[in-house]
């Protein structure tokens, strides 16, 4: 909705490795998905390569936030069998 460009919300719904982005933008997305797949595994490296990759502190603990967030609030719905409004089912 926010930035009309079907294409690159389908990518990243779909596979984003497949979209052509910026190098911080993949570095940024790569430790989103590791910090949801494999959180144990995160290591000091994985935040040094986003600093190389031109993120502020901030930039990283606002990704590191919003992906743990969002990965809590997906289980807590999941977990309690939560199910989305017929209007939201367009966006999903």
């Amino acid at each position: 909705m926010l930035t009309k460009d079907d294409e690159l919300v389908e990518g990243l719904k779909t596979n984003y490795l497949s979209l052509n982005l910026e190098e911080k933008e993949r570095g940024i997305l790569d430790y989103a998905v590791k910090l949801t797949k494999s959180p144990h595994s995160v290591k000091d490296e994985d935040v040094e390569r986003l600093r190389s990759l031109g993120c502020s502190d901030t930039e990283i603990l606002d990704v590191c936030q919003i992906t743990s967030y969002f990965n809590f609030i997906n289980r807590m719905a999941e977990g309690l069998g939560v199910q989305l409004e017929k209007e939201f089912d367009e966006y999903v």
